[in-house]
């Protein structure tokens, strides 16, 4: 079968012929047809599968004959990279058809988005939250929607967009084709799909794995000794881009640190990154300017190189679908990979969970010359945040508790009114400079507990 039998538009098909598409994935053989069709699909695939190809070359067939300028697909992403990934693809794919896509999502400014959406795009590719935001100041008009998409909704799942979802399926127009698209097939996943999918056809391609093309090690280690076996292992090791995965940012930060001291072409992505410095790290390493990316796993998402010849779990994933999308990483089209794992003690359970999807044992492997013995640190200073500088504060001279009282400056009284001009001058004389900010602030009575803040 070739991309030719989907029987594509000709501005489309001569793009796919120029991208060197030749023979569709499983994903895209099984997808295409319905999403062609009109039909929702509901589609179960891995990463590293060609999902994006299956819904983005539908999407550009269905709009190419309509109106222009008007948001007629909006595509759902959870994370930036895979936004930016989405719109990457949308233009390549869709370069002959003047189709206009634009990107939507947190951590930049939103003013070149509203001038986006105000100068006419038809598809949009969007992140829950800052797409909410457009929705609420009204800078985004879906009144003309026409194809939804949602895409890693498992992992939109688990960063807890799931009432941002359903937020935003609810001021979309109900006649609309909806495709969602999934790496597996969680409780919460079932129940939105019976409320936003109409009939779906299910397509389901390997999902309960990860791909057959990479082979799996663990690395028993303790985990003061993680860094040290790193090292260690890339020295052993013949790599070309490696990436390198953590449970948190700040671990993720001070392993690209030590990799780079250590003489390698190393960056890392983690949330903390602006937006620009986010983008470079992504862009260096899939051009290889960077040879070792260390990620997060929220930062990981969107991560679309094939050359990628190893991941390694620095830490272990916290549940068998996530150690399946980051494995899926490697060995993507065809290519082999290789996955290595540093495993201690307190994660044999959810090792004996990833070898029954797998359906075979991991090979445990020693490195060989490296020292196991080395004993722990009384605490683990690796990665403790160092302490914060002493903050050197100017002394000032305490103000006065109270402000001058009032009978004071009212003088006798017997004598001229208060308010006459003698009186006045009296006061000026004796009542010394007028009380300060914040003494007047001290001065003012405490508010009531029940009383309502403005």
């Amino acid at each position: 079968m070739s991309f030719s039998s989907f029987k594509f538009h000709p501005q489309i098909e001569a793009r796919v012929r120029a991208l060197g598409y030749q023979v569709p994935t499983p994903i895209q053989r099984q997808a295409i047809p319905p999403v062609l069709a009109g039909k929702d699909v509901m589609g179960l695939a891995q990463t590293g599968t060609g999902k994006t190809a299956a819904f983005v070359l539908p999407i550009l067939q269905h709009l190419l004959p309509g109106p222009r300028g008007k948001v007629r697909s909006l595509i759902i992403a959870p994370t930036r990279e895979l936004a930016e990934q989405i719109h990457v693809s949308v233009g390549e794919l869709g370069s002959n058809t003047h189709l206009r896509s634009c990107t939507i999502y947190g951590g930049v400014g939103v003013n070149p988005q509203i001038q986006k959406l105000r100068a006419g795009v038809d598809i949009v590719v969007a992140c829950p939250g800052r797409l909410l935001d457009h929705l609420e100041q009204k800078t985004i008009n879906l009144e003309n929607l026409e194809v939804l998409v949602l895409d890693e909704a498992d992992r939109m799942f688990d960063m807890g967009f799931l009432p941002d979802i359903r937020r935003i399926v609810k001021q979309l127009p109900r006649q609309r084709q909806t495709l969602m698209f999934s790496a597996t097939m969680a409780d919460s996943i079932r129940k939105l799909t019976d409320e936003v999918l109409r009939d779906p056809v299910t397509v389901k391609i390997g999902h309960t794995a990860p791909a057959a093309t990479v082979s799996h090690a663990l690395y028993p280690v303790a985990q003061h000794l993680k860094t040290g076996l790193l090292m260690e292992l890339l020295k052993q090791t013949d790599t070309e881009s490696i990436l390198i995965f953590t449970r948190t940012k700040y671990r993720a930060k001070r392993i690209g640190q030590e990799l780079q001291k250590a003489g390698y072409s190393a960056a890392s992505l983690q949330g903390n990154l602006s937006q620009n410095k986010r983008q470079d790290a992504l862009d260096g390493f899939r051009s290889g300017s960077y040879q070792i990316l260390v990620a997060t796993d929220i930062a990981a998402r969107g991560i679309d190189v094939l050359s990628i010849s190893h991941v390694i779990n620095y830490d272990m994933p916290d549940t068998t679908d996530a150690y399946t999308h980051r494995i899926g990483r490697t060995g993507r089209a065809a290519k082999t990979g290789d996955a290595f794992t540093f495993a201690s003690q307190e994660d044999e359970p959810l090792i004996k969970s990833i070898e029954r999807v797998l359906g075979s044992k991991i090979e445990r492997r020693i490195l060989d010359g490296f020292d196991y013995t080395k004993a722990a640190p009384r605490r683990d200073t690796e990665f403790a945040r160092p302490p914060r500088p002493p903050q050197h504060r100017t002394t000032q001279p305490k103000a006065e508790k109270h402000a001058p009282s009032r009978t004071a400056v009212a003088g006798p009284t017997t004598g001229p009114s208060p308010k006459s001009p003698a009186n006045t001058a009296h006061a000026a004389k004796t009542a010394g400079p007028p009380p300060s900010r914040r003494q007047w602030k001290r001065k003012k009575p405490a508010r009531s507990s029940t009383r309502k803040e403005v």
